[in-house]
């Protein structure tokens, strides 16, 4: 029999998947994500309905972040006589509140109150997945199962922008987030269908994530993901500046390569399954690589708006396969504990986004986009150089 091992106290996984249960929680992070991502669309109306800056209103962004961190570090611990289907339940529960909050919100002070809420629940949710899908689907899917969560973001990264922006001009911005109410309560509808019970671990405490941090190669793996995560956000952040002033691209062109970058970023979190079923270490080490090559090449290359576009939709290719390769290899790294492995993972992201922005911000104001490029290259080159020293030999990827 083809199952996983057991996993923080739990029922090792159905040899049947539960392909409903798995579809159900990537609409879930669609609604997570795309929720996330709406006040960047929205920013203008928001802080003139709220009489604020936009500088201020856009703390509902950091607000998220930062309590999706903590959350990360702490909700396995807080939660560990819970059940699990009762756990995720709640995340979409708070998801719905959050967005009703602030919809009907009349300060801003109330509209972070409900980006708290949202960063509980996308922090509760990322450090709970990898262990989730390794209780729904065999060991051998567990790939494709992230993937498929995954999927949820890429399709939330192409449409929550462009549609938030769309529909808030349409019908205003606290309609739009009673439209993302509605997506959550669907959500939840087909979680209540379809999750499984999923009995909590009542010993999982807060010194376990410093005990798993401890374990062989789990330490150098936590360096290499915040590694990748950071050279990403730091070439994102700053993308827009580089295809504008570098690119020379207007705001037409610039829409159809971000466009090209969701849609190939959606293709690569698809395929991702595929190829972490044949090979966990390969992608580990030639996502970043080839991310590395495609920043090097954009500084130097003159200004090609094809070459560009080109490329900028194969770095979205390349990392579409980046947070399901790592979420795979916490759960093949420490199995038993993979709700606290995905706790560190969580955290090594958002803290990855932290310095993603700020440090890129940094050299961008003394050597423009090409000099965020350049680091952003020169950091997922050293993140691949530690994948390649440090976990190849390692048990876990004995089977890539």
């Amino acid at each position: 029999m083809n199952v996983c091992l057991e996993v923080a106290g739990t029922r090792p996984a159905n040899e049947t998947p539960a392909w409903g249960a798995v579809f159900s929680l990537s609409l879930g992070v669609f609604g997570l994500v795309t929720a996330e991502f709406l006040p960047a669309s929205l920013l203008t109306p928001m802080a003139a309905s709220l009489g604020v800056t936009e500088g201020l209103a856009g703390q509902a962004v950091t607000v998220t972040a930062a309590v999706a961190m903590v959350t990360s570090l702490l909700i396995s611990s807080a939660t560990r006589r819970i059940d699990r289907r009762h756990v995720l339940l709640a995340f979409s529960v708070l998801l719905i509140a959050s967005n009703l909050l602030v919809a009907y919100a009349p300060t801003l002070a109330l509209v972070l109150a409900g980006r708290v809420l949202l960063g509980i629940a996308i922090g509760g949710f990322w450090t709970m997945s990898a262990a989730t899908a390794m209780r729904l689907v065999p060991e051998a899917m567990v790939p494709r199962a992230l993937s498929i969560m995954f999927s949820g973001v890429s399709l939330a990264t192409i449409a929550a922008a462009p549609m938030g922006s769309y529909f808030g001009h349409l019908i205003g911005w606290r309609n739009v987030f009673l439209l993302a109410v509605v997506l959550g309560a669907l959500a939840l509808l087909w979680q209540l269908a379809t999750l499984p019970r999923m009995a909590p671990n009542g010993e999982t405490r807060l010194r376990t994530m410093v005990e798993v941090l401890q374990r062989p190669g789990m330490g150098r793996g936590i360096l290499a993901c915040l590694l990748v995560f950071t050279g990403h956000f730091a070439f994102f952040t700053y993308l827009r500046p580089f295809l504008e002033n570098e690119t020379g691209v207007g705001i037409q062109g610039l829409s159809v390569i971000l466009l090209g970058f969701g849609v190939a970023n959606f293709l690569g979190t698809s395929l991702a399954g595929l190829l972490l079923e044949r090979s966990l270490h390969f992608t580990l080490l030639a996502m970043p690589l080839l991310m590395g090559i495609i920043g090097f090449a954009l500084v130097v290359l003159g200004r090609l708006p094809i070459a560009h576009a080109v490329l900028v939709s194969l770095w979205g290719m390349a990392f579409g396969a980046v947070p399901v390769a790592w979420s795979t290899w916490i759960t093949r790294t420490v199995p038993d504990e993979a709700e606290s492995g995905g706790g560190l993972f969580v955290a090594a992201v958002q803290l990855a986004i932290t310095l993603g922005a700020a440090v890129g911000g940094a050299i961008f104001d003394n050597s423009g986009a090409r000099g965020v490029f350049l680091a952003s290259a020169v950091t997922l080159i050293a993140a691949t150089c530690v994948v390649s020293l440090s976990l190849r030999s390692r048990a876990v990827l004995a089977t890539g």
